[in-house]
């Protein structure tokens, strides 16, 4: 590559902000754009005319719509040929599980263009699918508690004939989970989730405690860099986290090293853990990306996506250590745009200041 960080163009998706269950790629281009070392430009790329990150003009220089990961491959390299023929990027950082397959099926066709990322092959995405979670973490060496995936909800009034007991949490493939404390409020959960993310619907056995979550880079050599670690201190309905603050855990920390050397993971990642009042570490979760909380990385002083950008430009990362106690409460702030902003997304899929001239 013969760009330096400094001015690289970088594309960043998922800039859904809705405050119970926010994307991550808002706060990701946050921590970018907040490097003192940055002066590129930073392109946003979404999926719904109303994600807010599409508009904050202070954040993202430009910003446009893609096609639902479902249109398939050659929507999405269509569209991004043409984004990439109106304004040239260098790097793309993905921020949503669901759009890996696709961008993983096109990474050829990508680099050809000229466009870098960082991001694992499809045997170590699958390796980490909630569903095969305890196989994975038995071969890591970690506990994880057993896991059925369903496909009706039927399931809720007889799984207490396979020693399936109250509560269970309740899991999309890819999105979004809740805890059903009876059969009813099971079925329940099942059609909402289903509705909205499809089948099939994941069932955990419930283990309380407190939870804690590492985000980190992978290498794809076993190694694990730039790991901060946080403590939930407040939860939205979702389970998402609403505040929290950063700690150091050994045992969470020597986890997630297992697992990213078992995985020979690339790029980012976020281990949720639970640990329960015996003091018992079970893996939850393994996200494929960075978590919507990352800003606290650069707040504690250890920017991860600054370091994910420095590491595929093959740069020197230098280590950084996060400091310890640092909180963060999200909050929701109202986004004002002229109609005409708004009409150039609806319209051209884009907003930048051609388009607003435009019209």
């Amino acid at each position: 590559m013969d760009f330096s960080s400094s001015s690289v163009r970088i594309a960043i998706t998922g800039l859904n902000a809705k405050p119970d269950n926010p994307s991550s790629g808002l706060a990701v281009a946050r921590c970018i754009r907040e490097s003192l070392e940055f002066n590129g430009n930073i392109i946003g790329l979404s999926y719904d005319v109303m994600d807010s990150g599409l508009y904050l003009n202070e954040i993202i220089d430009s910003a446009y719509l893609l096609p639902y990961p479902s249109s398939g491959d050659q929507a999405l390299l269509e569209r991004l040929q043409e984004i990439y023929h109106k304004e040239p990027f260098d790097i793309l950082i993905p921020c949503l599980d669901a759009e890996l397959p696709n961008l993983i099926r096109l990474r050829k066709h990508l680099k050809q263009m000229g466009i870098a990322l960082l991001i694992p092959d499809a045997e170590q995405l699958n390796r980490r699918d909630k569903n095969r979670l305890p196989e994975l973490s038995r071969q890591a060496g970690v506990k994880s508690p057993e896991i059925t995936q369903i496909s009706h909800p039927g399931f809720f009034y007889t799984c207490h004939q396979k020693g399936w007991q109250y509560p269970l949490v309740v899991k999309g493939i890819y999105y979004d989970a809740g805890i059903a404390f009876n059969a009813d409020e099971g079925a329940a959960l099942f059609r909402k989730i289903s509705a909205e993310w499809g089948l099939p619907i994941l069932v955990q056995r419930y283990i309380g405690g407190e939870e804690f979550n590492l985000t980190g880079i992978g290498d794809g050599k076993g190694l694990l860099h730039g790991s901060v670690m946080m403590r939930k201190r407040a939860v939205t309905d979702k389970g998402k986290a609403w505040a929290g603050v950063t700690i150091h855990d050994e045992v969470l920390l020597n986890t997630a090293k297992q697992l990213v050397e078992e995985l020979r993971w690339v790029g980012p990642l976020e281990v949720e853990i639970l640990r329960t009042p015996q003091g018992i570490y079970n893996l939850i979760e393994i996200n494929p990306r960075f978590p919507a909380w990352i800003y606290l990385s650069a707040a504690a002083g250890c920017n991860l996506p600054w370091m994910l950008v420095k590491m595929i430009q093959k740069e020197v990362i230098e280590s950084q250590s996060p400091e310890i106690g640092k909180y963060y409460i999200r909050y929701s702030q109202d986004t004002v745009i002229d109609r005409s902003e708004y009409e150039s997304m609806t319209i051209w899929g884009q907003r930048n200041e051609k388009n607003i001239n435009e019209k």
